[in-house]
């Protein structure tokens, strides 16, 4: 039989169309040189506890995208090896895990490469992917016969009023109910990991909860007021959105005032810290000056209200200015002698004596009332000290001399004079307070007549002290210089 030329070529065609498509078809589909020769890929060995219906062709996936497929899924003595052929082209870190998926409810599983470590290095030829970073679907088999065992244990009667009043219920709830899944897997696995700490939960569980019911009554006391706050903020709810409104503008505000004391709050705060350690310190001093501004602040103003609604021509308080020379004298007792004063032309900086030096005359004296030795002492508002020392032991003020006669050397060491010590009595109560004691006589003060000498003494009764002033006239200012009988 002679076949026709045209025929010949149209075999030809045919067998030339057929060779390629056959070429396209296992180079683009099948892969067939990278399956033959592995051309442009590379393998992967994962291990798995148990196969999890893995099977040979089964695609792998990294972050969704196809990166692979399985080769080849066997048997070994610890479990079962899949083996992985990857594109070189994508880089996958060598730290992750290897999860074995289904794409539908009827199987067809593949492996999803899920990264730990991005930072890690790639994956390469040879690495093996343990089994404790792998995991495998639940078998459907073993979903099902929980599923028939739960339904065998509802009444067939029921069966359908379940199942109508489950779509009722749960209809349109499925990514809530996966959300709900995964926590509730989540948290089982994170309870049996810390399970010790679980246990030891709920053995001591049972004195907190007395305390809740204990505490009964403060809880329903806390709910009425927090129904309270709600039900005032419904009510002012407009202002409320306001202050919302607001509170972006004002916060940008603050930061800029924040901004531009940058510099110096730093230095104010750190100054301030130093101020408060202060302030800590003297924390009753300052207590005590906050309770008397007040009553002071009381004082002046009524004193400023002097003459007012009256007739009088000043209106203010009333003044006196009187001209008195040395009243009071000034206090030498318990500084050094006049032989030891240095003189005031001298520039040179000796070493200060020893010891404490000021007015060492009696507390209830009436010169130099704010002299150190009435500072009220810090720890003990009772008692009055020059000094830290005396203040914080039981020691106390021993003035040199009762009057205003002169008596230097406060320590007893230059003229080898003796240091008046206190008269025994009883000792400081429990609580390291003095003795109660008889107060001291108060000071009287009269307004004096210098005209003729006379004066009302704090019993009522008139006294003259003739020798105070010149009698039958006024004081001149001479006689105020001059002592009395000089």
């Amino acid at each position: 039989m002679r076949v026709q030329r045209r025929i010949k070529i149209q075999l030809a065609v045919f067998t030339v169309i057929g060779v390629v498509s056959m070429m396209v078809l296992a180079i683009g589909y099948v892969h067939a040189p990278a399956l033959l020769f592995k051309a442009g890929r590379y393998t992967v060995t994962l291990q798995l506890r148990q196969a999890g219906g893995l099977y040979e062709r089964a695609n792998v996936t990294y972050r969704g995208t196809e990166v692979g497929r399985v080769t080849d899924v066997k048997l070994t003595n610890t479990g079962v090896q899949a083996v992985l052929l990857l594109k070189s082209g994508i880089t996958i870190p060598s730290d992750l895990d290897a999860q074995i998926h289904s794409q539908s409810a009827i199987g067809e599983q593949y492996v999803a490469l899920q990264p730990r470590d991005a930072t890690s290095r790639p994956l390469r030829d040879g690495d093996v992917i343990m089994a404790a970073h792998t995991s495998v679907p639940t078998d459907i088999n073993d979903v099902l016969n929980t599923t028939n065992a739960a339904l065998a244990g509802i009444p067939r009667d029921n069966l359908k009023t379940l199942i109508d009043e489950s779509y009722t219920a749960l209809g349109g709830l499925g990514p809530e109910l996966g959300r709900i899944v995964d926590g509730s897997t989540a948290l089982a696995s994170g309870a049996k990991t810390n399970l010790a700490d679980l246990t030891n939960l709920v053995d001591n569980a049972a004195p907190i909860l007395d305390s809740q019911v204990e505490t009964s009554d403060a809880v329903t006391a806390w709910a009425a007021h927090l129904a309270t706050i709600t039900g005032q903020l419904e009510q002012h709810d407009s202002q409320f959105a306001d202050l919302l409104r607001n509170a972006g503008p004002a916060t940008t505000q603050v930061q800029t005032l924040l901004d531009r004391l940058n510099p110096t709050l730093p230095v104010l705060l750190a100054n301030l810290a130093g101020v408060a350690d202060v302030a800590l310190v003297f924390q009753p001093n300052i207590e005590q000056l906050l309770v008397l501004i007040p009553q002071s602040v009381q004082i002046v103003s009524g004193t400023t209200m002097a003459s007012q609604n009256t007739k009088q021509p000043y209106k203010g308080a009333f003044e006196q200015f009187a001209f008195n020379l040395n009243l009071p004298p000034p206090c030498s007792t318990g500084y050094l002698p006049a032989s030891q004063t240095r003189s005031p032309v001298l520039t040179d900086y000796p070493d200060r004596p020893a010891g404490s030096i000021y007015c060492r005359i009696p507390q209830d004296s009436w010169n130099d009332v704010r002299g150190a030795r009435n500072i009220p002492c810090e720890t003990k508002p009772w008692k009055r000290a020059p000094t830290v020392a005396m203040c914080e032991s039981n020691e106390d003020y021993v003035p040199l001399n009762s009057g205003m006669n002169w008596k230097g050397d406060p320590n007893a060491t230059l003229s080898g004079q003796s240091v008046p010590q206190p008269n025994p009595g009883p000792g400081p109560s429990p609580d390291g307070r003095p003795p109660v004691s008889s107060p001291p006589a108060a000071l009287a003060f009269a307004d004096y007549n210098a005209a003729d000498g006379t004066y009302v003494g704090s019993d009522g009764r008139v006294y003259t002290q003739a020798n105070l002033g010149a009698s039958g006239g006024p004081t001149t200012w001479q006689q105020m210089l001059t002592p009395p009988g000089g």
